[in-house]
């Protein structure tokens, strides 16, 4: 056999033990993504589970969703965040008294700052709002002085939103009438174009004192204090507010200002309410008579 034939056949062989061996490449690299996979397990099993329990339970508190509680690899229990069935289990790995009761106190002070937060948003949501209430006020008050009218109307807020109090008087409605008056006209009319260019819904409510309808049309004050607020109604359509903004209601003599014990009830009881509604969230809604300064008013 010559050199060259020998040299050939010894590469050839060589070529092949090199095809042979190419399999422990692939197997070290499987070894080592394995290994590297384990490590990451062992990694995340030393995550204290009851700190993490601690934190999420409390935050599902929070927000008035359930917690989820995991007692073991695979497994939950569901229960009411705070109640008897939120309480921690140990998992592998259990946290000392001291730890857990760090993490529940870290838990609690995230809360309260997250809690002071919200408050704090809200309050400030309810002092813009209540300044939007007092640009209509002056608005009305304006045009109510223009006409000599400033003592025919109230102004209020409550978690409502801003109560304009119309008194129906007799130079509003006549006595058992749901007629506007040529007064009470100009009253509506003045209330009218601070309301036209707000987005706000508007409630009108219909009001009477406790003394009985012993004439007329209306059978009762129900039928009397809603006609008298479907009238304000209609008369705000008129002068440019958006029926879609407006509903009537009439609740007779069931939500008096003043008792029926009280001299001013036969008099001021007997009103028309024009209420500003707010668009806020309840919450920030319950802070509107604080921020105006006044006390909470039922209506």
């Amino acid at each position: 056999m010559s050199t060259k034939a020998r040299r050939h056949k010894k590469h050839e062989e060589h070529e092949e033990a090199h095809a042979d061996e190419r399999w422990l490449v692939t197997y070290g690299d499987m070894l080592t993504v394995l290994m590297a996979l384990f490590i990451v397990l062992f990694a995340m099993s030393q995550v204290d589970q009851n700190k993490f329990n601690a934190l999420k339970a409390s935050l599902s508190m929070a927000f008035g969703e359930p917690s989820v509680t995991f007692a073991a690899p695979g497994s939950a229990v569901t229960g009411e965040a705070g109640g008897e069935d939120s309480s921690f289990t140990d998992v592998a790995n259990p946290a000392t008294k001291e730890e857990k009761e760090e993490a529940e106190k870290q838990a609690r002070s995230a809360l309260a700052a997250l809690d002071r937060a919200r408050a704090s948003a809200r309050a400030k949501n309810a002092e813009k709002e209540v300044e939007k209430f007092d640009r209509i006020k002056q608005k009305i008050q304006k045009a109510l002085a223009a006409q000599d009218s400033a003592d025919s109307v109230q102004f209020r807020v409550d978690e409502r939103g801003l109560v304009v109090t119309v008194v129906t008087s007799s130079v509003v409605f006549g006595n058992n009438s749901a007629t506007l008056l040529s007064d009470g006209k100009k009253i509506i009319d003045a209330i009218a174009p601070a309301l036209r260019g707000e987005s706000n819904k508007l409630e009108v409510d219909g009001h009477t004192n406790w003394l009985p309808v012993t004439s007329g049309p209306y059978p009762s004050n129900w039928e009397l204090s809603t006609a008298r607020a479907s009238t304000v109604v209609r008369r705000l359509i008129t002068k440019g507010i958006p029926a879609g903004r407006v509903n009537a209601s009439g609740y007779a003599d069931q939500r008096p200002l003043y008792p029926d014990t009280d001299p001013r009830s036969v008099s001021l009881n007997r009103r028309v309410e024009v209420v500003v509604l707010s668009d806020l969230d309840s919450q920030t809604k319950a802070l509107l008579p604080a921020a105006a300064g006044q006390s909470s008013t039922s209506n």
